[in-house]
């Protein structure tokens, strides 16, 4: 069961080094630490310069194609000390799902690779790659190797009434070429031939993140991730505090149009934060101010004076337009009804797309 927590204001001040605030670090893989098969410049140097200031580094992927043990050796090239136990997988989240509904040794069949079978196995399930063993359950998860026949056959076996688990609904993943189609995308095709939703393991569903702070044996976990509709929004669903890093999907442009469950509570270019205080952002009437920069938002249009480093500059932007969007529609000054009765309506508050971003972003260096 979801322990209850309440997590931390967006853009929240920390006067002391986040790698000293928080026990635990929950790492975003693609993205955040690698890119395919090569690591995001100076992310292994950060995150053993956060270890060694007593901060635990976990690994948390939707990604579900290999088994932690494999994703451990691949982070291990990078020069980081890592143990299979530190890493934690939708697949492994999945497999725990399925295992609290089924009993040991029921029939599961993999729409996916190695790394389903491996978690289901570790959870005592028996792994099948055919309708014809009369699967309980159905698991789906990423894996380039996917094909037609995968996926038709899972659609088979849930029409004969398997129940379906997937371990993500991430519509692209990252590559070194660029975005690619991810699981999510292969969901779809599944649910367009069946009547039903699957079960959702990964992140932003809180599966995931609840059986990574119970592996890990997390007090207070910071999550650290680029995408804003996973990473972000599961830290939110679960009470955490989060990082957002501009390593991966994401850009400032997104995060200025993030739904209030989106926003994180810290953000910075790359994981070099874990090693910094963050300044937060106090509000004065209509301006925002971190650290040298004041943001407003003015004529919707955002205005941002002063200097210092972009980050900086971007909490300011970040706060001025979040506060305007979120305010309530301008009432309106009376005024006398119009010949047929009627009264001028309130002025409604801007949306995040009506309000301009280009200059600002320009300003403190970090427009497209």
């Amino acid at each position: 069961m979801s322990a209850e927590r309440t997590p931390p204001q967006p853009l929240s001040a920390c006067d002391e080094p986040l790698a000293t605030r928080y026990d635990v670090a929950l790492l975003d893989l693609d993205g955040v630490v690698y890119v395919g098969p090569d690591p995001v410049p100076d992310a292994p140097e950060n995150l053993r310069k956060a270890a060694k200031e007593g901060m635990r580094i976990g690994y948390i992927t939707n990604n579900a194609s290999r088994p932690a043990g494999i994703v451990a050796e691949h982070l291990a090239s990078f020069g980081l000390d890592v143990i299979p136990e530190d890493v934690v997988t939708s697949a492994q989240a999945a497999a725990k799902l399925i295992a609290s509904e089924f009993p040991k040794g029921s029939p599961v069949l993999v729409v996916g690779g190695e790394g389903l079978i491996v978690a289901l196995e570790e959870y005592g399930l028996t792994p099948v790659r055919t309708s014809d063993a009369r699967p309980v359950a159905v698991v789906q998860g990423f894996h380039p190797d996917v094909n037609w026949v995968m996926l038709a056959d899972g659609a088979h076996a849930i029409h004969e009434g398997a129940k379906w688990f997937a371990t993500n609904l991430d519509l692209t993943i990252p590559t070194a070429a660029g975005k690619a189609p991810g699981n999510g995308t292969l969901v779809q095709a599944v649910r367009a031939a069946v009547d039903v939703d699957p079960v959702v393991a990964g992140k932003p569903e809180p599966p995931l993140l609840e059986t990574s702070i119970e592996r890990l044996e997390a007090k207070h976990p910071l999550m650290i991730g680029d995408r804003l509709d996973s990473d972000i929004e599961g830290a939110n669903a679960v009470g955490i505090a989060s990082l957002w890093v501009a390593t991966g999907v994401n850009d400032a442009y997104d995060l200025a149009r993030a739904p209030k469950h989106q926003r994180p509570t810290y953000v910075a270019a790359g994981l070099g934060a874990l090693a910094e205080k963050q300044p937060g952002v106090t509000v004065n009437g209509s301006k925002h101010t971190s650290a040298g920069w004041t943001a407003e938002v003015v004529n919707n249009a955002v205005t941002v004076k002063g200097e210092g480093a972009p980050y900086d500059g971007l909490r300011a932007i970040l706060s001025a337009v979040w506060a305007a969007v979120d305010a309530p529609a301008e009432p309106t000054k009376p005024a006398k009804a119009t010949a047929r009765g009627r009264r001028p309506r309130p002025k409604p508050a801007p949306t995040a797309d009506t309000i301009a971003l280009d200059a600002a972003l320009h300003r403190i260096g970090l427009d497209k």
